[in-house]
Parts: structure tokens; C-alpha cells; sequence
């Protein structure tokens, strides 16, 4: 069966679909000895595909792997940094770095912390981050000031940010101190800076932003140990189940819809 390249990448567990689809941009893959093109179908049981002249295959397919990762600041949500900054792959001991294709699903920004979800499910990746994705997920915000009643009641119904509202979030006031507040906020979407740039525009910048859920998956749960900055642990199958069953309506819908190939 034939399926767009970048796809066939991700299923192999070479890379993201998107990462693999800057792959194919850079030339480093070919397919039958021929530099592949964006968009290309490929059928991974009869042809040849390399990676920087190396070839692979789907007996090599590497194990599955699910990681939930405590991102300290200071660290990029990439698999490289051309500024030479440490990147959250960086935290993985070596086994879990060499030819295992993992990467971060979705992104925190470089100085927010907490929860990230890393894998080499491309196919899982490509539905997380899928613009219909809802899975909530849940912030601590520090806030400059006192965001008043009314703030928080139009942060909660939505903000008009790039010429588009944001859609209905959880925003609570967890406590105050002189100079800041601590809110909880839950989000159904994730637009790039999407907090810190709502924050800016209602008057309370943010001071410090940790993610401590996304979905059911907790950073802290009961019987485990917290989880430290910096530290990962794998994924419970329980955890894994979630993951895909939170995705599964999604792609058996857009597939229905032709859909299922539009962001490859």
C-alpha cells in the first residue's frame, strides 16, 4: 500500500511528520536511489528509502517508545538548536538518543517548564498536533498583579489574538501574594505563546509558566514519584491508551472527510 512519504517516515519511527517533511526539503532522503520529493508515495515493502544514504526499513522499525519529560527552563522543545542550546532530547540518557527517532510532541517555549510528552509514534505526534487535537491541558501561571474578576472572567470566554478568538479556557485564581497571583488555566488549543501573549494583552504579564498535566497525565500522581525538572519516567499503557484514544475519533472522521493527508 502506497502512502505519502513524510507518512511512511513517521510510521517507521524515523521522525515527526514534520521534522521528516524538513528532511525531505534538505535532500537527505531518497527513495530508489532518487532524492525524494515532498508529497512523494512511497510503499515501504517494495522500495528503497534512505536516509543521508543509508537505507531503511520496516524490519528495522524501532520499539515504541512514550515519555513524559519535566522540562526545566532554559531548554528548547526541539531535536536540535542551531543557537547550540540544550535541547530537551539533551535530558535523555544516551540509549534513548541514538537512531530511536524520539521527539517532543507540541512545544513548551524555552523558559516555561513542566509536562512534555516524547515519542517516536509519529503517527500519535501527527494526531496530538493536529489543529482539531483537544486534549486539555493544565498551567500554573504567575501572573504580575491582580488579575481583577472581570479579567479573568474574559480570559476565560475568549480573546480576540491574531484576528481570532481563543477558544473557551478554565481560568482560576489558586492564591495572591503582594505583588503577583497564581492562576490554574486550562486550555483546549495551543496557539504559539498563547498564554503569555493573552496575559500581555489583559495587563498582567506572565512570570513563570509550568505545565502540570496534559489530559490525565500528571506530572505528580498518586504511588509515583514526582517527577523533577529535568527528569522523565515512561508512560503507563493506561497513559498510552488515553493518548490514542483521544486521537482516534479525529482521524477516523478526517479520513472519512479525505482528510487524513492535509497536514502531511
Amino acid at each position: 500500500m502506497e502512502v505519502r512519504l513524510q507518512k511512511a517516515l513517521s510510521q517507521l519511527g524515523i521522525a515527526s511528520r514534520r521534522e521528516a517533511e524538513e528532511m525531505i526539503r534538505q535532500s537527505r532522503v531518497q527513495v530508489n536511489g532518487v532524492v525524494a520529493n515532498l508529497g512523494q508515495k512511497v510503499n515501504t515493502q517494495e522500495d528503497a528509502i534512505a536516509i543521508d544514504g543509508k537505507l531503511i526499513s520496516a524490519a528495522e522499525r524501532p520499539p515504541l517508545i512514550y515519555l513524559l519529560l519535566n522540562k526545566p527552563p532554559g531548554v528548547v522543545s526541539t531535536c536540535a538548536d542551531p543557537q547550540g542550546r540544550k535541547t530537551v532530547l539533551d535530558l535523555l540518557p544516551k540509549k534513548l538518543r541514538a537512531g530511536l527517532g524520539i521527539h517532543p510532541v507540541g512545544r513548551l517555549d524555552a523558559e516555561s517548564t513542566g509536562a512534555l510528552i516524547l515519542t517516536n509514534d509519529g503517527e500519535l505526534t501527527f494526531g496530538l498536533t493536529h489543529p482539531r487535537h483537544s486534549i486539555p491541558k493544565t498551567y500554573r501561571v504567575v501572573v504580575k498583579g491582580h488579575p481583577s474578576p472581570a479579567i479573568i472572567e474574559k480570559w476565560s470566554q475568549g480573546v480576540m489574538l491574531d484576528g481570532r478568538k481563543t477558544l473557551p479556557a478554565q481560568v482560576n485564581l489558586i492564591e495572591s501574594s503582594a505583588e503577583n497571583s497564581c492562576l490554574e488555566i486550562v486550555l483546549k488549543e495551543g496557539r504559539n505563546r498563547q498564554i503569555r501573549r493573552v496575559a500581555e494583552i489583559l495587563g498582567h504579564p506572565v512570570i513563570k509558566l509550568h505545565r502540570t498535566a496534559i489530559g490525565t497525565i500528571q506530572l505528580k500522581q498518586p504511588k509515583q514519584t514526582f517527577l523533577c525538572e529535568g527528569q522523565y519516567r515512561y508512560l503507563s499503557d493506561a497513559e498510552i491508551r488515553f493518548l490514542h484514544n483521544s486521537i482516534q475519533g479525529r482521524t477516523v472522521k478526517d479520513s472519512a472527510e479525505g482528510r487524513s493527508e492535509v497536514k502531511a
